[in-house]
């Protein structure tokens, strides 16, 4: 098949998932056409069958703001024209849906088959913005297939829009042989000299994550045992965060990493992820932590239930909980053989449901039915 997959390329989970899929595809002999504003950050290096189209908008006085929607559209009729791309994937719902539908318009052809793929703030956050309330709802209506990446965003996206269309939910995954060949990339003296616990965050930064209640949560670890603290990521809330770290007199123990590309070498490094947001539709960063092995404290909120199995691979507490999160911190930090259960636990239920040799034909199935 020729598939085209509009994308974000920052570090988001929807441009990492989408990159982690065209990828997949086109092992599996697929010709794969990446289209967005920059080269996603996993497609840097070469890989075979992927062809990377980055969209150029023009800057007029005229405009306010460049037209991204437009300059998206027009490129998307350009490709299915020049490579006879059969089918476009929108991850993300603005405007990617919107400018995949109105790229099908202007062609006026009814063979190219169009799917989105609602990622979670596109609904969550986005969605409940009036000003896009009704352009999503018509996107996703008119969109020749829809999928979400958990049950939790499905209902969601149904109740918010009062969608009548069926939504099929695809997970997130992971190659979870990632994991396994970086498994010696990262010394942990690097950060945690005398062998420490480490604790790990990884976001953008913006409120919903609850960065605070990290660093909180991190603070009551402290008074307990010693231990280290590394954020990822970089975003809106990192100087209150520091700040924050100082106040509570952790700051010699936290360490800010800035954005990665690639987590896996250094959650090889830690012993446990920290996830307590306030809202999560899937959890990917979770379920990246899980992959290596990883347990997760986090917050049963959204779809991180259906990732993080409680009490099993992880604990979950209600939003704001710093306390009992921390307390379950503890409990898996200071008993080695519970902390080495929860580890193999992990991994195991990423490879039994999450691994991208198991997802991917999913999606794959879903284009044939399409074409």
């Amino acid at each position: 098949m020729k598939i085209g997959i509009v994308c974000y390329p920052t570090h988001g989970g929807s441009g990492v998932v989408a990159s982690e899929l065209a990828i997949g595809l086109a092992n599996r002999g697929h010709e794969v056409h990446i289209i967005s504003y920059a080269t996603p950050f996993r497609l840097r290096s070469f890989h075979q069958q992927i062809y990377v189209h980055e969209v150029n908008v023009a800057t007029y006085p005229l405009f306010k703001y460049p037209p991204y929607a437009l300059g998206l559209a027009t490129k998307l009729v350009e490709l299915v024209e020049e490579y006879g791309i059969e089918l476009i994937h929108a991850h993300y719902a603005i405007p990617h849906a919107t400018s995949a539908y109105l790229a099908k318009q202007i062609l006026r052809d009814h063979t190219i088959k169009t799917i989105t793929t609602l990622h979670g703030t596109d609904i969550t956050l986005v969605g409940t913005d009036q000003s896009f309330h009704r352009v999503i709802k018509f996107t996703i209506e008119e969109s020749d297939a829809v999928t979400a990446v958990s049950h939790y965003l499905r209902q969601r996206t149904i109740d918010e829009f009062s969608i009548q269309k069926e939504i099929h939910v695809i997970p997130n995954f992971i190659d979870t042989l990632r994991c396994k060949n970086n498994k010696d990339a990262c010394l942990k003296t690097t950060y945690a000299p005398n062998n420490e616990p480490i604790l790990v965050h990884a976001s953008n930064f913006r409120p919903v994550k609850r960065v605070g209640d990290v660093t909180r949560i991190f603070a009551e670890v402290r008074k307990q045992m010693a231990a280290k603290l590394i954020f990822i990521g970089d975003g809106p809330e990192r100087l209150f965060v520091q700040q924050l770290a100082r106040e509570l007199q952790v700051q010699k123990d936290v360490i800010f990493l800035g954005e990665q590309d690639q987590m896996e070498p250094l959650l090889h490094c830690t012993d446990l992820f920290l996830l307590p947001s306030e809202q999560e539709s899937f959890g990917l960063a979770a379920l990246e932590a899980m992959a290596c092995g990883v347990p997760v404290v986090g917050t049963s909120v959204g779809g991180l239930p259906e990732v993080v199995e409680h009490g099993v691979s992880g604990f979950l507490a209600p939003v704001g909980e710093i306390r009992e999160m921390a307390n379950y911190a503890i409990s898996l930090l200071s008993d080695p053989k519970k902390h080495e259960a929860f580890r193999v636990a992990a991994r195991r239920r990423v490879m039994d449901l999450y691994e991208a040799q198991s997802i991917i034909p999913q999606y794959e199935a879903l284009y044939r039915s399409l074409l």
